[in-house]
């Protein structure tokens, strides 16, 4: 016990002091911390930032009602009325005096139309902006040519109502199926990276030990079995405390910043009310897919005998963290997809897709159950036979960069 206390400790405590993991963690919360109080850097950054417009109005009347469809769009954007002729407009535009020139006219019918002009027409959203002002303008005048009154204009633009209701006993509302949608979809990020990220330093820190060849020592006093779990562990204390670093960051920067994320995309993604057993099932698909595939990495690279032959022996397992991703991606707007069903039940492919239907349906507590024992038996199944691979791949030196050495390590487990 004393030997595999020894290696988890020094497992973690090596990589907690690594200069790569303090800059990916200060990097990774800084971002977070970003993210939380992005509304208020575009405030800040936006609130002098004003878009001025020169506008050659051919019309004489067009460019008071755009203003004013422009001041309900958005209210950076001024319209001055230019009194020089195009050229001059152009070169102005040019000197950086205005952000762009706009030419207003009206066509045969008497309907507005417009050129626009800037230095570089790659920036998208002044123009869009621009032409969604003067769309409604259209629309509002064109209504006027037919006699038509603001309230019937309003009536032939109102939404079709269309209802959807679950006929299930304990189906989601389509509200709720949304914010869990956005809920899941985030979750489903953190899962997917942690794995990928985690379980490759595992097997690059078992790779490390065996080129730098104290492995023979290793072996010899402690059983594999113990070293392989004692690193697995290790990692993974290293992953919760970087992740709950993270988390208390971003937990702290978003409750100050409540305020600024009240509705919209806040509310859309189900930030506002998050269901416990949510996190409940997201923080056990997460410790589990994080054994089943840090127990895959580490036997994996016991495989290697060089450091820069981990990422081809790993890539299968890398392909198939990346497929379940995708099929979750695919799943969060077909749900109850009999593809996603099945796949649900495949353990490299359970702690995503599994965790998706939870949070996506109301599924019956046996489901998710026997997602969690066949996660569960899988992981003692790949244990069993890492530690046997382990034992002998760690044993392996030379060339590596076939699955056939597997077979070689179980033989060298045989002959000790």
């Amino acid at each position: 016990m004393n030997n595999f206390m020894t290696i988890l400790l020094h497992t973690y405590l090596s990589k907690l002091k690594t200069k790569s993991f303090i800059v990916t963690t200060l990097i990774t919360v800084v971002i977070v911390a970003g993210l939380a109080n992005l509304s208020s850097i575009i405030d800040y950054f936006n609130k002098d930032d004003e878009e001025r417009i020169a506008v050659i109005d051919e019309t004489g009347v067009l460019l008071a009602p755009l203003q004013e469809q422009m001041d309900a769009l958005n209210n950076n954007i001024s319209l001055i009325a230019y009194k020089g002729s195009e050229a001059e407009g152009e070169n102005a535009v040019k000197d950086g005096e205005y952000k762009g020139l706009l030419l207003l006219s009206f066509t045969e019918e008497e309907l507005p139309e417009a050129a626009y002009k800037a230095r570089s027409i790659a920036d998208s959203a002044i123009p869009s902006e621009l032409q969604g002002g003067l769309q409604q303008l259209k629309t509002q005048m064109a209504a006027t040519q037919i006699n038509l009154s603001p309230e019937q204009l309003s009536k032939l633009y109102e939404p079709v109502p269309f209802d959807k209701t679950a006929l299930e006993e304990n189906a989601k509302t389509e509200e709720e199926l949304n914010q869990a949608r956005g809920l899941v979809y985030v979750l489903l990020f953190i899962i997917y990276f942690a794995v990928i990220l985690y379980a490759n330093m595992i097997a690059m820190e078992v790779a490390t030990e065996k080129s730098s060849r104290v492995m023979e020592i290793l072996i010899s006093s402690v059983s594999p079995i113990k070293q392989m779990f004692a690193k697995i562990l290790g990692i993974g204390l290293l992953s919760l405390t970087q992740m709950t670093l993270i988390l208390l960051v971003g937990y702290f920067s978003v409750k100050q910043n409540l305020d600024t994320m009240e509705g919209g995309f806040f509310e859309f993604f189900g930030f506002g009310n998050i269901p416990a057993a949510t996190i409940a099932y997201a923080l056990i698909f997460f410790i589990l897919g994080y054994f089943l595939y840090a127990t895959l990495a580490a036997f994996l690279g016991s495989l290697v005998s060089r450091i820069e032959d981990i990422q081809q022996m790993i890539t299968p397992m890398t392909m198939m963290v990346v497929a379940g991703f995708m099929i979750a991606m695919f799943g969060l707007s077909q749900p109850e997809a009999s593809f996603v069903t099945i796949t649900s039940y495949i353990p490299f492919f359970t702690p995503m897709l599994m965790f998706m239907r939870v949070g996506m349906l109301s599924l019956p507590v046996w489901e998710p159950i026997l997602g969690i024992a066949i996660l569960l038996v899988s992981i003692i199944l790949l244990a069993v036979f890492g530690a046997r691979v382990y034992r002998g791949g760690v044993l392996m030196y030379g060339k590596s960069n076939s699955f056939k050495d597997i077979k070689k390590a179980l033989q060298l487990t045989k002959n000790e």
